[in-house]
């Protein structure tokens, strides 16, 4: 039977790293895209109640066996896939990818990245699901190097309820790459430890702030953000909210 894949991300319907996964899944079956119209990113897994959502056709510029069929959405990551799970695709996907995203999705990141909130709506529509983030940067030898290896690793693998798969290309040149580590856990850490500057005073006494985070390069071993740190490719799975 043909694979019904369904795709988004949170960077956008026009994002590289977008365009990059859809040229290799059509590689294992029937592709169907549904992503933002605009960038998304930290929209966790937030979903449209109080308007309505605009979805329309794009001529995605990939080719393949069975077509690609793709969509904008003004929505967000989360509403791509109910909407692709429950309305655009004609029989529910086989599997939903994210991705691949500009930045890490390691760590406390999860819990605000789109790509994984997208992941985890997948997961709850009783679909498996599989998040793909690399460092943020122009450099994309070891995801290009590695996709297709962990497509074809993961793509089949049976569902586990209540759970993710969440994959992170380090941001180094392949010839630095170490390597991949399956079953990391997810670090307890933090990428960025945020905080907030002022940035202009507003009338009445108000004040206008910006997030402004400090990176902190420090991860526990076997961790999803040790991995990447070591330069390594981390795949590992991360549990679905309300099922802790």
């Amino acid at each position: 039977m043909t694979r019904r894949i369904l795709i988004t991300n949170d960077d956008g319907i026009k994002s590289e790293g977008l365009l990059r996964l859809v040229k290799e899944a059509v590689k294992f079956g029937e592709v169907w895209v549904v992503a933002p119209e605009s960038e998304r990113s930290a929209a966790s897994h937030s979903i449209t109640l109080r308007h309505a959502i605009d979805i329309f056709p794009v001529d995605y510029p990939v080719e393949s066996e069975y077509g690609v069929h793709a969509y904008s959405c003004s929505g967000t990551p989360g509403d791509c896939v109910r909407l692709g799970c429950t309305t655009i695709v004609p029989d529910k996907p086989t599997v939903v990818l994210c991705g691949i995203n500009f930045g890490y999705n390691v760590a406390s990141d999860i819990q605000y990245s789109a790509t994984c909130g997208s992941a985890f709506e997948a997961e709850f529509q009783g679909v498996p699901a599989i998040a793909f983030s690399e460092g943020a940067g122009k450099c994309h030898e070891v995801s290009d190097a590695y996709l297709h290896e962990i497509l074809e690793k993961l793509i089949d693998t049976e569902f586990i309820p209540g759970k993710i798969y969440n994959v992170n290309f380090p941001f180094c040149p392949l010839s630095e790459c170490k390597g991949v580590l399956y079953d990391r856990e997810v670090s307890r850490g933090m990428v960025y430890k945020d905080g907030y500057k002022e940035v202009e005073k507003l009338p009445n006494g108000g004040a206008r702030y910006m997030v402004d985070g400090v990176f902190t390069p420090e991860a526990e071993d076997s961790t999803d953000y040790r991995a990447v740190l070591d330069n390594y490719v981390s795949v590992g799975t991360v549990m679905n909210v309300g099922n802790i």
